[in-house]
């Protein structure tokens, strides 16, 4: 009989740190795994908050879990309103808009001289 394998905080950045020396995707995608699994389940909360402390975690979980917001709106960290944005003009806008407007016909020049 096989005992079911452990997740370990050593274990996950080991992995992690082996992803980021060598470009190991396998050992990516297994630390990934296992951070989810603890990301998502009540039991492993406090495990996956202590293992953010480390900054590859950190950065696996802001690009790839998001757990971030969750762990915002836990801690109370409200996200303020955006305010409005402003509409600009385009650029360029006032040369096309400029060169749309009909000039005053004394500041052209005839094209048939007087006879």
């Amino acid at each position: 009989m096989t005992r079911p394998s452990r997740i370990s905080r050593g274990v996950i950045l080991e992995q992690l740190r082996l992803a980021a020396r060598k470009g190991d995707r396998s050992a990516l995608t297994l630390a990934v795994d296992q951070m989810k699994t603890w990301a998502y389940s009540p039991r492993y909360w406090q495990k996956y908050m202590q293992l953010l402390s480390h900054p590859l975690a950190r950065l696996v979980d802001l690009t790839v879990i998001k757990q971030g917001d969750k762990i915002a709106h836990q801690k109370g960290w409200v996200k303020l309103p955006r305010e409005p944005r402003k509409v600009k003009p385009k650029r360029g806008t006032e040369r096309r808009a400029a060169a749309r407007r009909p000039r005053p016909a004394t500041a052209q020049p005839s094209l048939f001289p007087e006879l």
